[in-house]
């Protein structure tokens, strides 16, 4: 059995995760986590200087876990249940603005902000299509391949229109 080096096993892995990124709204499920971390946090934190400590707590510190809670499970569907994008970025946006209210400004804003932008990134997100089979016309032009989740909804955009054909003066003739 031949040995591999640490760097095949590196590079394999790497590749690996690069797909699973790519196949999914990675950056999205990755924003709505770390939306519920401060949420969860500030509510039960204890800042000590000195001999003084200061208890962030509040009367929602059960629904500070809650939302919290949610939040990283949405999370985590976004990344393995991708189908459920759009379910769970309208879900982390309502849950980011009831946090407002109920968990310190949204975990002093922090978790506010970033639940709004993953979950929006999360509807926006647009699984990548495969690329249409090359066109054997000899005037042809080339189709850009496109990436595979790029996240990108404009990814496409203008390139499957045909451009208008130029009057070279000769009449197009049918054979029928």
């Amino acid at each position: 059995m031949p040995k591999t080096s640490w760097t095949a096993h590196l590079t394999r892995a790497r590749a690996a995760f690069r797909a699973f990124r790519w196949r999914r709204p990675f950056w999205a499920g990755l924003f709505v986590m770390i939306a519920g971390l401060p949420i969860l946090y500030f509510p039960y934190a204890n800042l000590t200087l000195g001999q003084l400590t200061i208890r962030m707590a509040t009367t929602g510190g059960a629904g500070s876990l809650v939302i919290g809670i949610l939040l990283i499970v949405l999370g985590l569907a976004t990344w393995f249940q991708p189908h459920v994008r759009i379910f769970a970025g309208v879900a982390a946006i309502m849950l980011s603005l009831v946090s407002l209210v109920v968990s310190n400004f949204g975990g002093f804003l922090i978790g506010f902000f970033f639940g709004l932008v993953g979950g929006g990134m999360s509807i926006a997100w647009v699984p990548g299509q495969a690329a249409p089979a090359p066109a054997q016309d000899a005037g042809a032009r080339p189709v850009p391949e496109p990436s595979p989740g790029t996240g990108s909804a404009l990814a496409s955009f203008g390139s499957g229109a045909p451009e208008p054909e130029k009057d070279t003066g000769k009449v197009n003739e049918r054979a029928e």
